[in-house]
């Protein structure tokens, strides 16, 4: 009989370890007993209801949202607004008269944004090619050599780009000056 005692507890010892590894794979396996039959249908209605619930969704594709308008539409738009625009800013000494504001807007991708160039320009007396090529990184056909904010071909914000073209001015006030005309201008439009 002392001879079957280690092999007894060995044996037991052996079958607890690999009930408590099974126990654990079990438990990550998702809930069981009474309640797992709710539980599980709950997840799959969450799962197939997905689209039409407030849940977040966890694909990034999903966070996107798709617009009504299309591209040709705010082509339209804009290129509307901007010959809306153009007396108004050529009256304002804002923009030269033999110049449209289709033009000069050209390199931007937001119409604000080049609005407020504009006027930026305009305010602190800076030549509007270096604004338009320090805040949208792209060159023109026109002679920028002499700007410094057109150095390099990365895009800055409009308060960098004047500040490089005019280290005395308070870049970050006429920054937000010249947004702010800029939303006026859209804003007296109608937009």
């Amino acid at each position: 009989m002392k001879s079957d005692f280690p092999r007894v507890s060995i044996l037991s010892l052996g079958l607890t370890a690999v009930l408590a590894l099974g126990a654990g794979r079990a438990s990550a396996q998702g809930p069981a007993g009474a309640g797992a039959s709710g539980a599980t249908q709950q997840q799959s209605s969450q799962q197939q209801d997905s689209s039409h619930s407030s849940h977040h969704s966890l694909n990034p594709i999903k966070w996107v949202k798709k617009g009504s308008k299309n591209s040709a539409d705010t082509k339209v738009n804009r290129a509307d607004l901007e010959q809306k625009l153009t007396p108004k800013l050529q009256g304002q000494g804002v923009l030269p008269a033999k110049v449209s504001a289709t033009d000069a807007c050209a390199p931007f991708t937001a119409l604000n944004e080049c609005l407020a160039a504009l006027h930026a320009s305009h305010n602190l007396g800076l030549d509007f090619a270096c604004v338009r090529a320090g805040v949208t990184g792209v060159h023109t056909n026109v002679d920028v050599s002499a700007c410094k904010a057109a150095d390099g071909e990365k895009a800055l914000s409009l308060s960098k780009a004047i500040r490089a073209l005019n280290s005395d001015a308070d870049a970050k006030g006429a920054a937000k000056e010249a947004e702010q005309q800029a939303q006026d201008d859209l804003k007296n439009l109608g937009s």
